[in-house]
């Protein structure tokens, strides 16, 4: 399955939310990232945010981009546009089969692992309305958007679904709508992206034997067993068609 092919761009992430808070000297982070740029010298563009967030990135002229970050408690690695899902999965491992030695992040140190599928579709007109006409709502709310002179403000919609008796191991769609009230309103929408959002989540910390690479390997197994098996007919493919004839 090409996943270019299902919107107007894609990504595929993977961050980990830990206990203790992360390492902060600066030669210790410098030797990380020194690491990554190694293993990918485009990723080039290195800078803090605020909060002690510390970015590297590849440009972004050509439309696709490796990117990874460090904030306090949790470590994000992410791709933009990937010409395949196996190359950020690559990628993903690579900086995470790092971690625990250039960060000293133990699997007991696990609050939270993400795997994430995000897609994103441009479209000119109100969000909400597209995903309450295309998607539907519940059906007895569905009354509710036939009263005169209404305008639907919002139509978010997401889902979380547990994949085991403790609650440890769960999936959530959620779709994203950008437009707003002002711009209902004033009948002006500009070109912005609808995100949905397909993101695996397993809580605590490692069972014994379990590395982060082989339990990134099973939330995206799960991932993409859920994309390919509900959300691409279900959600995908209906947003992509109703936006082509707008």
């Amino acid at each position: 399955m090409d996943l270019k092919t299902l919107a107007d761009g894609y990504f595929v992430n993977v961050n980990l939310t830990t206990e203790l808070e992360l390492p902060s000297s600066r030669d210790t982070l410098l030797h990380f990232f020194e690491q990554i740029k190694k293993l990918y010298p485009e990723m080039r563009n290195f800078y803090a945010r605020e909060a002690n967030e510390y970015v590297l990135e590849q440009d972004k002229d050509a439309g696709h981009y490796r990117w990874t970050s460090i904030e306090s408690k949790r470590i994000s690695s992410g791709f933009a546009n990937p010409e395949s899902v196996d190359l950020a999965m690559e990628q993903h491992y690579a900086i995470f089969d790092l971690m625990p030695y250039s960060l000293s992040v133990s699997p007991l140190d696990c609050e939270s692992l993400n795997f994430m599928y995000g897609f994103d579709f441009t479209f000119r007109g109100n969000h909400h309305q597209l995903i309450a006409e295309t998607l539907g709502v519940a059906p007895g709310l569905e009354r509710l958007m036939g009263l005169r002179g209404s305008k639907l403000v919002s139509a978010d919609q997401a889902l979380t679904v547990a994949l085991d008796d403790s609650c440890r191991t769960q999936f959530r769609l959620q779709i994203e709508p950008r437009t707003t009230a002002f711009q209902i309103r004033a009948g002006e929408f500009p070109e912005d992206p609808l995100s949905v959002y397909l993101t695996v989540r397993r809580y605590g910390s490692l069972d014994p034997g379990v590395t982060f690479r082989s339990e990134i390997e099973r939330l995206q197994r799960i991932g993409s067993e859920v994309l390919q098996e509900y959300v691409v007919e279900q959600v995908l493919l209906p947003l992509q068609r109703a936006i082509a004839i707008q």
